[in-house]
């Protein structure tokens, strides 16, 4: 070799020499238990998810050297948690793990016993059969963008037509139905459904006139032309009074001659 490769090699090993562990520390790969995670600090809602079940997650993590603790690992272990939507981990030296934790924000329930999150996805908690005033929506699982596109949609159409919305569903078909809150059921099917709920809510009040609330139970729009409405029983006039005296049948007038 000549003296050019030998200089040339001896700074890459006295490279190596100083680089390696270097490396080593910041990896983790030495020097484990140097400058260990003592502090945690949370920021979250503290809704559904509480400081000390996120704390009791974590608690392997603390005493944790700084650079060899893996932030994937405590992203993963949080984000198990029940009701948990995202986890924001980083360091801060020389001893503290800032963490950021997004609650699921339920938006409406699907099928029986699944939740639809705010991002739009799915997801199963304890305690979600408490929570009131989510609207239903119901299909396949593969179609779930497709509900909530479309119940976003109705919720407009409906807008401003006495008529309130509780939910949609979506069959296994491809047929669609919307229910109300008063329990009254619209089916749409599977074709022209935007057409069929227009020409519906153009002619309903005018049907619907003089009837009160709860007026049908079940609006059928799967024809080409029209549809088919059952209607509800009229509900029964009130009970007459006992105590309520009542007047006498007045006899007929008397024609003089």
């Amino acid at each position: 070799m000549n003296r050019t490769v030998l200089t040339l090699f001896a700074w890459v090993i006295a490279l190596s020499l100083i680089g390696l562990p270097v490396v080593g520390v910041l990896n983790g790969w030495f020097a484990q238990e140097r400058w260990p995670i003592r502090n945690l600090q949370v920021e979250a809602e503290f809704n559904h998810v509480g400081a000390e079940q996120i704390r009791a997650v974590t608690k392997n993590y603390l005493g944790t050297g700084f650079f060899a603790i893996k932030l994937d690992d405590v992203r993963s272990a949080v984000a198990a948690l029940p009701w948990v939507e995202r986890v924001e981990v980083r360091k801060r030296w020389p001893d503290t793990l800032e963490m950021r934790v997004l609650e699921q924000q339920p938006f409406a329930r699907w099928g029986d016993k699944q939740l639809i999150g705010r991002n739009g996805s799915l997801f199963s908690a304890p305690g979600t059969e408490t929570i009131q005033g989510l609207p239903q929506l119901s299909g396949p699982d593969a179609a779930l963008a497709d509900v909530i596109d479309f119940y976003q949609k109705t919720l407009t159409t409906l807008s401003g037509s006495g008529l309130a919305l509780a939910g949609v569903s979506l069959s296994a078909r491809g047929s669609w139905a919307i229910n109300l809150v008063d329990g009254s059921e619209i089916l749409l099917g599977q074709r022209d459904i935007d057409e069929h709920l227009r020409r519906f809510l153009d002619v309903f009040p005018r049907l619907a006139a003089g009837r009160g609330t709860n007026v049908f139970a079940r609006a059928d729009l799967r024809y080409a032309n029209g549809f088919a409405i059952r209607w509800l029983a009229a509900a029964p006039g009130p009970p007459p009074n006992p105590d309520k005296p009542v007047a006498p049948p007045r006899p007929p007038a008397q024609r003089s001659t």
